[in-house]
Order: structure tokens, then C-alpha cells, then sequence
């Protein structure tokens, strides 16, 4: 008992002397995630209910916004990447949540902008916006003036959100080994979780009691707040005063232990190109995986709250408690990133081979969005539940695949590889929005029956019946490209 004892004692010491600091990095690339999704949800929180009587907009136009907000996100993401890997990671990220921020307030003076461009009042206010906008009979200009205006408003929050996951990435190469860096991503990651969880009993409350301009504002500004954290405590761990020898030491145990392999090359400080990252099988591994994958969570962020108001006649408030449940599920994802640790500790896996087995257990869950829809006929609960389920499989998945270009590649090209991947699932998550928009008008419009559905909810049911496959496809085309660990070590 006293050797037991002597023992644990021994751990606790070792643990202690390690330190911590790198878990407050990882908090802050929580924040910034969790901003991040806030700024993107509060469009799709206040359209139905607060912007479309406004400027009279169809399924089809928010389609086209989400649909071009994709594209934006996705060809930004290349060059976010990219750019990241030029600045560093300090600048690259205040360069990123600097920009989107801007970008996220752009849309509160939407209103404005066509009311003066329309009718030549610039000065008149939120309110007075609105009215003159009554009083402009070309319903059509009205649409075609205020959606070009929130485009341009989402492509200055795409070009600048575009930089965060190419930064969090980098930097949690930077401050965890391989091992823990699954866990790490999840962690920041489930940001994306909590800011939507966060969205619906937030965004319509502000909206409702402040106006739709206002629920942009107040969430746009607290990006500027993270910035400030982030230059008072973000440096690289190797000059960081707070991390400990023997932590940086911890952090460092992959390059410490690769050093002493035959044959071991170190890491130049050679810029790395476009170019040489598409010469290899594991960015078209990632790219594909990302372009698969990714569309599914943007259809659910995305088109959630309009399936509740189209299939069940709930408003934004009414929505408010199930979607709080549906993201409070995707919580789970965070045992996602355990998974991987657990198959290279307990079962000694390498790191990819430990990461590609628990990617394809979380590829079978959304599966589950095939039953959401027949189930949704006895309550909405049970596609929330589902929808849930698939949406913490997603994020399990997300966070494991950031984590092949780290075990692959070396930090000087993560950002660059991640900005790739991006654009991959960039461009799934245009096709899967642009063509929900317009099949849900389509469907709506016809009247069109598929598998027993009519209307608007057989167009649910043939995305989600498209949702549920996509995972398992990437998987397999992932594992076909890169079938074994192989880093890369001629970059």
C-alpha cells in the first residue's frame, strides 16, 4: 500500500512539474471557435423571422447568401492558410478574428445601405431604414440591393473566419505532441459546439428586444475582445515564459523522439509552396475527406432552424430550446478526441492508424439522419436527437481529421495543407447549400412526393438521406489514398 502510495505521489509531482500553460492556448483557440460560430449563426437565427419581411427574401435568396458565403470561406481558406504560415501564428490569427469581426458587423448596416442607395437616405438610422424601405414599391430591387449587400457583408466575415481553424490548427501543433493533439483539437473545436449552442438563446432574444442590427453588433464585437487576450498571451512555447523546461520538453517529445530514428531529417525553415503540397497522396487524402464531410455540418448549422420553422411552424424563440438541445448533444464530440489517445496509449497504435479507427466508428453514426425524417412524424424531438448524434459525430470526425495533417506534415506546411482542405469542404458546403435552397423551393412550389414525404419535407429527406452516407465515402477514399502512417519528410 505505502509502494502504491509512494507511487501516485510520484505521478502528481510529475504532473505538477510539468505544467499547464499549453491547456490556456488551447482555451483561447476554444474562444476564438466559439466566436467564430457565433457570427455565423446570426444570420441564419434572424432571417426567417426578422430580415426576410424586411427585404421579402425567398428560400432561394438565403440559399444564395450561405451558398456564396461557402465559396467565399472556401477560396479565402487556401490563402488563409497560406498566409497564416507566411505571418506566423500571433499575427496570422489577430490578422483572421480582426477582419471577420469587421465583417460581422457590416451586416447591421445592410439595412441602411439600401435604404440609401435605393432612396437616397443614408443618414436615418436602423428604424428609419426600415421605413423607407416600405415605401419603395420594386420588391424585386429591394431583394437584389439587400442581398448583394449581405454577400458582400459575408465575404468580409468568410475572408476573415477563413484564417481561424489554419491558425488553431498551427498552433496546436505548436504546443501538443501527436498524441494529444486529437484531444486538444476536440477540445477547441467543441467551440464550434458551444457558439451554436449559445446562438439560439442569445441571437433572437437580442434581435426581438434590440433589433436584428443590434444581435450583429453586440456578437461582431467580441472578437476585438479576444484579440487583446491574444497578444497579452500567445508566443511560441520555446520563448514563452510560462511554460515550463520540462513542459516544452512534453511538447516537444515527437521531434525529440524522431530525432533519434535513422535517417532523421529536421525541419528547415524553407517556405513551403502550393506546389509541393499537391505532390503528395495526403493533401488529396484530407482535401477529399474535407470536401465530404464538411457540407454536412454547414447544412445543419445552416438549414436546422428553417426545418424547424418549415416542417413544425416554430419561430426563431420557439426553436430556441431544441436547438439548444441539438448542439448541447454535439458536446459529446469531445470524447471524440479522447479516442484516438486511447487506441495509441492503451492498444499502441501509431497516431494516424489510432486516428483513422475512431474516424470510421464516428463515420456509422450519421447513418442515423436516414430515420430522422419518418421519425419526425410522432415529435421533433427525435429528429433534434438525431440530428444531434450525427452533428457530435461530425465534430469526433472534424477535429480527428485536422489532426492527419499534423501527423503527416510538418508545422511549416499544417496551415498551408489545413487552407486546402478548407477549400475542399468549402466547395461541398456551396453545392450542399446552394442546392438546398433550391430544392426546398422546388419541392414547396410542386408539391414533389418522394419516399412517402411531400413538399418541402422531401427535400429534407433526400439532403438528409445524402448527409448520412458522406463520412463512410470519405473514409473510404481516405483510407485508399493513405493506407498506412507515412509523415512526410522532404518538405
Amino acid at each position: 500500500m505505502a509502494s502504491i502510495t509512494k507511487t501516485t505521489q510520484i505521478m502528481n509531482t510529475t504532473k505538477k512539474s510539468i505544467g499547464n500553460f499549453r491547456w490556456t492556448i488551447c482555451s483561447l483557440l476554444f474562444f476564438a471557435t466559439t466566436i467564430n460560430y457565433l457570427d455565423r449563426q446570426v444570420l441564419s437565427l434572424t432571417w426567417s423571422d426578422f430580415i426576410a419581411p424586411e427585404f421579402h427574401w425567398t428560400n432561394n435568396d438565403y440559399g444564395n447568401i450561405t451558398a456564396l458565403f461557402s465559396i467565399f470561406y472556401a477560396v479565402s481558406l487556401l490563402f488563409a492558410g497560406r498566409l497564416v504560415d507566411i505571418l506566423d501564428t500571433k499575427k496570422g490569427f489577430l490578422w483572421a478574428i480582426g477582419v471577420w469581426s469587421v465583417g460581422a458587423c457590416l451586416h447591421a448596416f445592410a439595412g441602411i445601405a439600401t435604404s440609401g442607395i435605393l432612396t437616397g437616405n443614408w443618414f436615418v438610422g436602423f428604424e428609419g431604414a426600415k421605413n423607407a424601405i416600405k415605401a419603395v414599391n420594386d420588391t424585386g430591387m429591394v431583394i437584389s440591393t439587400s442581398v448583394t449587400l449581405f454577400i458582400f457583408a459575408r465575404f468580409v466575415l468568410a475572408v476573415g473566419e477563413a484564417g481561424n481553424f489554419p491558425a488553431a490548427i498551427k498552433t496546436t501543433a505548436e504546443y501538443f505532441p501527436k498524441k494529444d493533439r486529437a484531444f486538444s483539437t476536440s477540445i477547441f473545436n467543441s467551440g464550434a459546439t458551444v457558439g451554436a449552442l449559445a446562438a439560439p438563446i442569445t441571437i433572437p432574444f437580442i434581435a426581438k428586444a434590440f433589433g436584428w442590427e443590434m444581435a450583429f453588433i453586440i456578437i461582431g464585437a467580441l472578437g476585438f475582445v479576444w484579440m487583446g487576450f491574444w497578444v497579452l498571451l500567445y508566443d511560441k512555447p520555446e520563448n514563452h515564459p510560462m511554460v515550463s523546461p520540462e513542459e516544452l520538453e512534453y511538447i516537444q517529445q515527437d521531434v525529440i523522439a524522431d530525432s533519434k530514428l535513422v535517417g532523421y531529417v529536421a525541419e528547415t525553415a524553407t517556405k513551403v509552396t502550393f506546389k509541393d503540397c499537391f505532390k503528395y497522396k495526403q493533401t488529396w487524402a484530407f482535401a477529399f475527406g474535407k470536401f465530404m464531410t464538411d457540407g454536412v455540418w454547414w447544412f445543419f448549422l445552416f438549414w436546422t432552424p428553417a426545418y424547424l420553422s418549415s416542417v413544425y411552424d416554430m419561430d426563431a424563440t420557439e426553436a430556441a430550446l431544441p436547438l439548444f438541445v441539438l448542439y448541447m448533444i454535439t458536446l459529446l464530440s469531445i470524447i471524440g478526441g479522447w479516442l484516438p489517445t486511447y487506441f495509441v496509449e492503451k492498444k499502441g497504435m501509431n497516431p494516424y492508424d489510432g486516428r483513422m479507427k475512431a474516424m470510421l466508428i464516428f463515420a456509422f453514426f450519421p447513418l442515423l439522419a436516414l430515420v430522422a425524417q419518418p421519425l419526425g412524424h410522432y415529435t421533433y424531438w427525435l429528429p433534434v436527437i438525431i440530428i444531434g448524434i450525427a452533428g457530435a459525430a461530425h465534430q469526433s470526425w472534424s477535429a480527428n481529421i485536422f489532426t492527419t495533417v499534423g501527423d503527416m506534415f510538418p508545422k511549416k506546411a499544417i496551415a498551408t495543407v489545413t487552407g486546402i482542405g478548407g477549400l475542399a469542404g468549402g466547395l461541398g458546403s456551396t453545392l450542399i447549400n446552394k442546392g438546398s435552397g433550391v430544392l426546398f423551393d422546388y419541392t414547396k412550389e410542386t408539391n414533389m412526393a418522394f419516399m412517402g414525404f411531400e413538399g418541402i419535407e422531401a427535400g429534407y429527406f433526400i439532403i438528409f438521406s445524402i448527409c448520412a452516407v458522406c463520412y463512410l465515402i470519405g473514409w473510404s477514399v481516405m483510407k485508399t489514398l493513405v493506407p498506412k502512417y507515412s509523415p512526410i519528410t522532404d518538405l
